[in-house]
């Protein structure tokens, strides 16, 4: 129980937090409450500045589970996918690139194709340098000797052109530069 004690505070755990911090209930009682330790009470509600998040919505633009589910049991009954897509009211081109980021028509599977798209929706992402030491230990060298990201990205491209882990574009070397944020290529 105590190695569970210490790891994060799962989603529903997340939810019963902040009525009991509005409540002003000490981070102690919290802890007991939630089955945690205080430190780890604490560090989400200073990750979150003392205010509860806003829960996480869809767009109206993104498939629903039930479409999903159509798309699943259109695929079942060996359906084309502009059938499916006008059955929904969608573009083939949107049910096409579901069932293909999902596993394909042979294993695509409702409710996991919507739980991969709820994690893909997180935010913020990590950035590809910051996820990518070599990589960005390459670019900032190239950077220190005056290249320009449009350089880099090329001299890449030549360099690694089987290695799609060693590609980035131009635009996230200068999003990596710029937005102080990521701080991932910082001096």
């Amino acid at each position: 129980m105590a190695s569970t004690r210490n790891r994060g505070l799962a989603q529903e755990q997340r939810r019963d937090l902040w009525p009991r911090w509005r409540e002003r209930q000490p981070l102690t009682e919290i802890a007991e409450a939630l089955g945690k330790q205080p430190a780890s009470v604490f560090s989400v509600v200073r990750a979150c500045g003392g205010f509860s998040p806003a829960p996480r919505t869809r767009s109206g633009s993104h498939l629903t589970r039930s479409d999903r589910e159509e798309i699943s049991r259109g695929l079942a009954a060996g359906d084309s996918l502009r059938s499916i897509a006008r059955r929904l009211g969608r573009r083939a081109s949107t049910v096409s690139r579901a069932i293909s980021r999902n596993g394909g028509r042979d294993r695509y599977r409702a409710g996991d194709s919507d739980d991969a798209a709820w994690d893909r929706a997180r935010r913020p992402k990590a950035c590809l340098l910051a996820e990518r030491p070599r990589l960005r230990a390459l670019v900032a060298a190239k950077l220190s000797d005056d290249w320009s990201p449009e350089q880099i990205s090329g001299w890449l491209r030549e360099e690694f052109g089987d290695d799609a882990s060693m590609q980035v574009s131009h635009e996230t070397i200068y999003r990596s530069l710029f937005i102080q944020a990521r701080g991932v290529l910082k001096k």
